[in-house]
């Protein structure tokens, strides 16, 4: 909760669908503005609880998502996944999304 709040300081939002009264999966994500992608929305965190999966969230997410970005003027989506989440990146696929690019990082020590 300590993360989410100070991420909140920086835009980062939250979004959630929900069963029976409980969150069942939700999105973390925020708006920005590049060179090179212009004003985007990027999901930074998507996730379903494990029996949830495969009933149309994470799809009902990311279409919420898009219509949140168009109304806000962002004239893209984006989001990260690791190399071995491959079952996302077909669902991810499914939904429109391309592969475009290798995210790297580097972990720095004070």
């Amino acid at each position: 909760i300590a993360r989410v709040r100070s991420q909140q300081q920086y835009g980062y939002l939250l979004a959630y669908r929900q069963e029976m009264d409980m969150p069942v999966a939700a999105a973390g994500f925020r708006m920005g503005q590049s060179l090179s992608w212009g004003r985007y929305l990027y999901v930074d965190d998507l996730v379903t609880l494990p029996t949830h999966r495969s009933r149309g969230h994470g799809a009902a997410l990311l279409s919420w998502l898009e219509s949140f970005a168009v109304k806000h003027n962002c004239e893209q989506l984006h989001l990260g996944s690791g190399f071995q989440r491959k079952d996302a990146h077909r669902f991810y696929e499914r939904e429109g999304f391309k592969s475009v690019a290798y995210h790297f990082h580097k972990v720095l020590v004070p």
